[in-house]
């Protein structure tokens, strides 16, 4: 699937992942590929994302959205 994870400053990741596991507001929670349509907000948390060789990277926030659509995972986060 493919994840960017952006910023009002500037594009943190751009490319393909496995996983990518986000801090929910109600709680953290994963996403793999053809995953479900989904909108949430996120909070002060660590992003993880295992690319296609399964090295993870990650990325802390203080807040955001994500949008999951059609193998496209998009988050706009504040860092």
């Amino acid at each position: 699937m493919k994840v960017e994870i952006l910023t009002p400053e500037k594009k943190l990741y751009s490319g393909e992942a496995n996983l990518v596991k986000v801090p929910g507001t109600k709680g953290s929670f994963e996403i793999l590929k053809k995953h479900a349509p989904l909108i949430s907000t996120l909070e002060k948390g660590q992003i993880k994302i295992l690319d296609p060789k399964n090295e993870p990277v990650f990325f802390d926030i203080s807040s955001g959205v994500i949008e999951v659509h059609k193998d496209i995972v998009t988050i706009l986060a504040i860092l």
